[in-house]
């Protein structure tokens, strides 16, 4: 059985030794929307909610996106996913590896860059979230493209393997 949404947040809430009313403080939103996500009766919470939410509870925002429904998650590695790369074979395999270690790479660079506009004196505290935001969730990108890599890699060793025996 899978956690929901809201029982990821009310056990990381407890952990965190929070009581419902002072994470929605900390969040800025109703306590009756709090309890609503913890108590199921909102099961697919506003994203804009779960990231304010996230902040507080030590949970990646993108981890309660897929809870929600909202996202996708690799790792465990998500089987939709698992069985996509699992049935390319060959040079399939070859491009995908390409593509993916391209992504990487095209994170690397945006994170990179997300950090030098940080750093910038004229910046506002809204440009500063965004950019904090960005990063976050390119890194769970990141984390999720390296996975996708090991798989693929896995993949690969195996069809080597199988065709050394043939």
């Amino acid at each position: 059985m899978f956690e929901t949404v809201g029982q990821m947040i009310a056990k990381a809430r407890e952990a965190k030794g929070l009581s419902k009313r002072e994470l929605s403080r900390l969040a800025n939103i109703s306590d009756t929307e709090l309890a609503r996500i913890e108590n199921g009766k909102r099961e697919m919470p506003n994203p804009k909610t779960l990231r304010k939410i996230s902040q507080y509870i030590d949970v990646n925002y993108n981890d309660l996106m897929y809870a929600a429904g909202l996202g996708f998650q690799v790792s465990p590695l998500n089987p939709f996913i698992k069985s996509f790369y699992s049935n390319l074979k060959g040079e399939e395999l070859n491009a995908a590896e390409i593509n993916v270690l391209g992504s990487i790479e095209n994170n690397e660079k945006l994170i990179k860059s997300c950090e030098e506009n940080l750093k910038k004196e004229n910046i506002t505290d809204q440009e500063k979230e965004l950019l904090l935001n960005t990063i976050e969730d390119t890194k769970y990108q990141i984390n999720t493209s390296n996975e996708i890599i090991k798989l693929i890699q896995s993949i690969k060793v195996k069809e080597r393997n199988k065709n050394a025996k043939s």
